[in-house]
């Protein structure tokens, strides 16, 4: 999965002596590094407590200043003002969850389960502060007869927005309630994903030379470093980190190796050890539900989705369905393909094909059909002429270049570019850490370590953005050579380190956007990949420099909806396995496992060998990260870049500069200075066609809705005037 750039990490602090607390602290200081990047060797993890400290008890300083303001409340003293405070605890936060995320350590763990309760207390202080929200409501009230500009009223209507969903309106026991519940859920969350990654690395499956004769060469190569790093020179070690599991599963003939491995992956954090997550998921399920019922709504889902582009649960289902139907009927079409070479295989009685058989057989029914020989295929994909191949894109499109420096990192294994717009002035630094580590977590993503924004005196402070994966490590005789998923993997994180550096809004409120549009500018990337022009312009041999060979290209293009019922079923089982979790209206005691195999098998006939995507304990979007009742968001934005890049094929030309240009201006740039409709309009002059994302993935059946429009029953505006009232 492309796990979204833009991940929301948690945030953490332990108790440190009073000695450390007087030491020098490089977040008190101006930083003069390059670009004004973090000073990262220098920051220790006990510089992180008093750091937090300082910067909450700096907020709450400003947000006093707001409230004991003598003059009446108007846009510049309250709404432009808020938008200013907590500077600081927002520079520290997004450093300290990038780092907790891509290199942590038992103390950072330990530091993470403190620190997310108190900031929850500290945002809840702020949320539910009667006097600031009398302040804001006075200003939202009055905000279409003030001239303010158009970025001034929404940002006004999303803090008020912000105050009411996190319970300005409730009387003071429920204010009280609602705090314990998020004090609590942040706990719990932590928890969650220092299980996940406890378990992610508890794993090793050591093979002996015989037991991987069959795999290819890269693989062997990565799974003796593997070995000989862990001690055990010699031997073959395989783990739960993807790079290693799934060229195992996919080219190893042992069956019963590959059941070992599999098995050890989708039963994370559901082995009744100390690492199990079920209690905590039924805890995290029945607090939210509890949070939602007390602030009107009738469940999770339906909180989480109103403030979406989706806006009900109800429209999301009707999206899922649509395409849940004809992804499994293909998924059973693939099965049957694979089942005859099964079968051929094993012509005794009693085996049966399972989940942790389909990539081993999908591969050779690939190779059958197709020619095409991934590991062939990887040698024209080498990391850094893949990033090269980006670069080049980017320049085409957009005109901006991107220049190595050396700045500050993290880690020996990280790398850094000055990023240059068209004019070469300055956009901002990106980073880059590609391989795994014990301290970092699973999938790939982006966020930053500073935010775009503008100062008092109107200069704008350029983002400072990083990309994290985990992609194979290069051996002693190859460079990291990448899949065609890993590459598709690097131009999706790479879309959304785009929109992080595009973004120029005035104010800090107004840079994110809704949950379901914020994956359009990662995937749409994704549509650049493996086209035909682009692979011509990097995928070259990493030995030899050889361009990738016509017959490669065209068999890439002929296999592009191979396997597409088993991608699309086990991606769609997991958004709704999310959705129907959350849509409890009255918890009861729940049975994880139970309650999962009834959403996916017995509700939706969903085949015994397919798992979903993620199972629920170890489903960290949804319970350690910001996707909760939101996973569907990559099925929703898929409609969205599908049909915003055949903007780009309906010009004759993929690299058309006036289409990127009004990509950047129109979404890129605007950050959520508009809601995600809005923008998408303002793009492509419609309304975003459904058809082109079914087509996409070989799923397209007359007749199809053609647009995401949602029509709005008189019932469900009654309902929905209800549930204001009730808020209020």
């Amino acid at each position: 999965m492309k796990r979204l750039a833009v991940i929301l990490l948690a945030i953490t602090m332990i108790s440190c002596n009073k000695e450390a607390e007087q030491l020098p602290n490089p977040f008190f200081e101006s930083w003069e590094t390059p670009y004004g990047v973090p000073p990262f060797s220098s920051i220790k993890d006990y510089h992180y407590k008093p750091a937090f400290e300082r910067a909450m008890a700096l907020h709450n300083e400003e947000i006093d200043a707001i409230v004991n303001c003598k003059e009446e409340p108007t846009f510049e003293n309250t709404i432009a003002a808020m938008d200013r405070s907590g500077r600081m605890l927002s520079d520290v936060s997004n450093i300290f969850g990038m780092i907790c995320a891509a290199e942590t350590n038992e103390t950072l763990q330990e530091l993470e389960g403190k620190i997310m309760p108190q900031l929850a207390a500290h945002s809840d202080a702020i949320q539910m502060n009667e006097a600031l929200f009398a302040r804001v409501k006075a200003v939202y009230d009055t905000r279409k007869s003030c001239d303010l500009e158009a970025d001034q009223i929404r940002l006004t209507e999303k803090i008020y927005d912000d105050f009411v969903r996190s319970g300005a309106l409730l009387d003071s026991k429920k204010k009280a309630r609602l705090m314990e519940i998020n004090e609590e859920l942040s706990a719990l969350s932590v928890r969650f994903g220092s299980n996940v990654l406890a378990e992610n690395n508890n794993f090793v499956m050591y093979q002996t030379e015989k037991d991987v004769a069959q795999l290819p060469s890269s693989v062997k190569d990565a799974a003796r470093l593997k070995a000989k790093e862990l001690g055990k020179e010699g031997e073959y070690a395989f783990t739960l980190h993807k790079p290693s599991m799934l060229p195992f599963l996919t080219f190893s003939p042992n069956r019963a190796a590959r059941e070992e491995i599999y098995r050890a992956y989708i039963n994370r954090c559901n082995n009744n050890n100390e690492y199990d997550n079920k209690a905590i998921i039924s805890d995290m399920v029945r607090l939210r539900t509890e949070k939602a019922n007390l602030l009107g709504y009738k469940s999770y889902a339906d909180y989480a989705i109103s403030k979406q582009m989706a806006a009900t649960p109800k429209a999301v289902y009707a999206l899922l369905d649509e395409v849940w139907e004809p992804a499994l009927e293909r998924a059973k079409e693939e099965l049957a393909d694979m089942e005859r070479m099964f079968k051929n295989d094993y012509t005794e009685e009693g085996y049966k094909f399972e989940s942790w058989d389909w990539w081993y057989y999908a591969e050779r029914v690939r190779q059958q059909k197709y020619a095409l020989n991934e590991d062939v295929i990887r040698s024209y994909f080498s990391l850094d002429n893949t990033r090269q191949g980006i670069f080049n894109l980017a320049n085409r499109l957009f005109g901006i270049t991107f220049r190595p420096v050396t700045v500050p990192v993290y880690h020996n294994e990280v790398s850094a570019f000055e990023v240059l717009d068209k004019d070469e002035s300055h956009l901002g630094i990106l980073y880059f850490d590609f391989h795994p580590r014990a301290g970092k977590g699973q999938g790939a993503w982006c966020g930053y370590y500073r935010e775009q924004r503008y100062e008092a005196d109107g200069t704008r402070t350029a983002p400072v953005v990083g990309i994290v994966c985990n992609f194979t490590r290069p051996t002693d005789s190859t460079p990291s050579l990448l899949t065609l998923d890993e590459v598709t993997t690097l131009f999706h994180e790479f879309g959304h380190a785009l929109h992080f550096l595009f973004t120029n809004v005035r104010y800090n409120g107004l840079i994110g956007v809704e949950g379901d549009f914020v994956e359009l500018p990662s995937q749409i990337m994704e549509n650049w990949a493996l086209t035909p022009e682009m692979l011509r312009s990097y995928a070259t041999h990493y030995r030899t420099g050889e361009v990738i060979r016509d017959q490669f290209i065209s068999r890439i293009q002929n296999s592009a909806l191979f396997n597409q019922g088993f991608n699309t079923t086990e991606l769609v089982a997991s958004a709704l396995s999310d959705l129907d979790i959350h849509s409890t209206v009255e918890f009861k005691e729940l049975d994880v496992d139970g309650f999962e195999y009834n959403a996916l098998y017995e509700k939706r006939g969903m085949i015994s060998q397919i798992e979903p995507r993620y199972h629920y304990t170890y489903f960290a979007h949804i319970f350690s990260g910001g996707y909760s009742a939101g996973y569907y968001f990559y099925i929703w934005a898929e409609v969205l870049d599908k049909d915003a890049f055949a903007a780009f094929r309906e010009t004759g030309d993929l690299f058309d500069r006036r289409t990127a240009d009004a990509l950047r201006r129109e979404i890129l740039s605007k950050g959520g200075s508009k809601d995600g409709m809005s923008l998408y309009r303002a793009f492509r002059g419609k309304d975003p066609d459904k058809s082109a994302m079914l087509k996409g993935r070989g799923l397209w059946k007359e007749p199809v809705v053609d647009s995401l429009n949602i029509e709005v029953s008189e019932s469900t505006i009654s309902e929905m005037l209800e549930m204001k009232k009730s808020k209020k």
